[in-house]
C-alpha cells in the first residue's frame, strides 16, 4: 500500500512568485528554525531544502544561516556580489512575512571591525594584517581604485589569500557597500606596496568621503537625448562576416559620462547562420520590439541613457548607461520571463564611470 502512495504522492508545485515562496518557507519554518536552533545537519535538513526552491525563482540567490539569539533564527540571502541580483535578492526579503522566530536579511551586513577575522587554510585575515593606499588616476579623477595590502603574502598562496581578503572586505564593508563605492581593487604584498600604508579600518571612513564627494559632484544630473546625432557604423569582422552598430555619437562626447556609472548590457543571440550573421525578418521585429520594451521603462530623464546598439555574427547588444543599477535589472527580469522560448537573452550590469568600454565607438576627431 506504501509503495501505491510513493507512485501517486502529490508533487511539490513549481515556485514562480516570490508569495509562493514565502508561502513555501512559512509551512516549513518551525521544522527549518528546530534544526538552525539545534545546529544538526543544517545543510541536509535546510540548506539543501531552500537551495533548489530558490533556484527555481531566479539563479543566483545564495544564503548564509545561523541564530541570532536562543530565540530567533537570521536567513541572510545574498547576490554574493553579482550587481545585477541585488535588487531581486532586497525585492524577496521585502515582501517576507513576519515570523516570531525568524530574522530575514537582503544581504550581507557590515561587521564591527574588532569583531571581524577570517580564517582560511593557514592564514588569518583582520585589522592586524591589512593595509591600504588609494591610486589616483588625473585622466579619471572619480575612479575608486583601491590597494589592499595582506602582509603575509605569499604567491603560491595567491587564490586563497585573494578569497581571504575579499571576504574580509565584504564582512568589513557590508555586501552593498562593497560591490558599489569601490571600482577597482586589488590585493598585493607589502614589499609590492608603492604608496604609504594607510591602516584598513580607515578604508570606511575613505569611501565615504569618496562617495560624498561624488554625490556633491553629480547630484541632479540629467541628460535629453532628444536632439542627439546618432552615427552607423559598419566593420567586417575576422570570419568575414559584417558588424553594424548604432551609437548616439552626442552622447559619447559628454563630459559628465561619471553620473551615469552603470552600464547596462543585455545580449540576444539568434541563428544567423543563413543570413551572414543578421537576424532574418521573424527575429529583426522580435528585437527591435524588446529593445522598444525596454526603452519605455529606461528613459533618459530618469537617468537611463541609450547608448546604442551592435549586431554581428548571430547575436545583438543593446547599451545603456545608468545612474541607477536596479531598475534595469528588475525590467530585465520581467522580460526575461516575457520572451522566454521566443528569444535567448543575458544581460549583465557594471560599473564604468568612464564608459571605456564605448571608446570603441566614439569617432576620431
Amino acid at each position: 500500500m506504501s509503495f501505491l502512495k510513493n507512485i501517486f504522492a502529490k508533487k511539490e508545485s513549481t515556485i514562480n512568485t516570490y508569495a509562493e515562496f514565502w508561502d513555501w518557507f512559512q509551512s516549513n519554518e518551525q521544522q527549518f528554525f528546530e534544526v538552525v536552533k539545534q545546529r544538526k545537519n543544517i545543510e541536509k535538513k535546510f540548506l539543501n531544502k531552500i537551495a533548489p526552491k530558490l533556484a527555481e525563482l531566479q539563479e543566483g540567490f545564495y544564503y548564509l544561516t545561523g541564530m541570532c539569539n536562543d530565540t530567533t533564527a537570521e536567513l541572510i540571502l545574498t547576490p554574493e556580489g553579482v550587481v545585477k541580483n541585488i535588487a531581486a535578492v532586497e525585492e524577496l526579503v521585502k515582501v517576507a512575512p513576519k515570523l516570531t522566530n525568524w530574522k530575514f536579511t537582503a544581504l550581507k551586513s557590515e561587521i564591527a571591525i574588532k569583531n571581524i577575522q577570517i580564517n582560511m587554510g593557514d592564514y588569518v585575515f583582520g585589522s592586524e594584517n591589512l593595509s591600504f593606499y588609494a591610486i589616483d588616476h588625473k585622466l579619471y579623477p572619480d575612479e575608486v581604485d583601491i590597494v589592499i595590502v595582506y602582509h603575509d603574502y605569499k604567491e603560491e598562496d595567491k587564490a586563497l589569500i585573494l578569497n581571504g581578503t575579499f571576504v574580509f572586505i565584504d564582512n568589513y564593508l557590508g555586501e552593498l557597500n562593497s560591490v558599489t563605492t569601490i571600482d577597482n581593487m586589488i590585493v598585493i604584498s607589502k614589499e609590492d606596496a608603492q604608496e604609504t600604508l594607510i591602516p584598513i579600518e580607515k578604508l570606511k571612513d575613505y569611501l565615504i568621503w569618496r562617495e560624498k564627494e561624488f554625490v556633491e559632484k553629480y547630484s541632479g544630473h540629467r541628460y535629453n537625448t532628444e536632439n542627439d546625432g546618432y552615427s552607423s557604423m559598419e566593420a567586417e569582422l575576422a570570419n568575414g562576416k559584417p558588424l553594424i552598430a548604432i551609437v548616439n555619437a552626442t552622447l559619447l562626447e559628454w563630459e559628465s559620462k561619471a553620473s551615469h556609472p552603470w552600464i547596462f548590457n543585455v545580449s540576444i543571440t539568434f541563428d544567423g547562420a543563413n543570413n551572414n550573421g543578421m537576424p532574418n525578418s521573424v527575429t529583426y521585429e522580435l528585437l527591435n520590439q524588446l529593445e522598444d520594451e525596454i526603452r519605455v521603462d529606461l528613459k533618459d530623464e530618469n537617468g537611463y541613457l541609450n547608448i546604442g546598439r551592435q549586431t554581428a555574427d548571430g547575436e545583438r547588444e543593446i547599451y545603456f548607461a545608468c545612474k541607477d543599477f536596479r531598475k534595469p535589472a528588475l525590467i530585465m527580469n520581467k522580460l526575461l520571463q516575457k520572451y522566454d522560448g521566443k528569444l535567448n537573452i543575458d544581460y549583465e550590469m557594471y560599473k564604468d564611470k568612464y564608459w571605456q568600454s564605448f571608446e570603441r565607438f566614439r569617432l576620431e576627431k
